[in-house]
């Protein structure tokens, strides 16, 4: 355990970090899972902003990587087209 007031300072502010980032991407993965289920091309069309939007906050913030968020959009955005009226 820490003995600095900083340190335990740090390791609180750590934690609250780390449950914040895992919370947020856990949320982005539901939300991918729960859109791929979809099975018309108007609700993905209309839910698709949104999700790209928390994929994008998660590569901002470095919980993700840049490439993999834009991976994740293009693959999700290739799904789209291959969904009927």
């Amino acid at each position: 355990m820490a003995n600095h007031s900083a340190t335990r300072k740090s390791v609180r502010k750590n934690a609250k970090r780390n449950e914040r980032n895992r919370y947020q991407g856990k949320t982005t993965r539901n939300s991918i899972r729960d859109f791929k289920i979809i099975d018309t091309k108007a609700a993905a069309i209309e839910s698709l902003p949104g999700l790209t939007s928390k994929i994008d906050k998660l590569a901002k913030r470095g919980l993700i990587h840049k490439n993999k968020a834009a991976n994740l959009k293009s693959k999700l955005t290739r799904g789209i087209q291959s969904l009927a009226k």
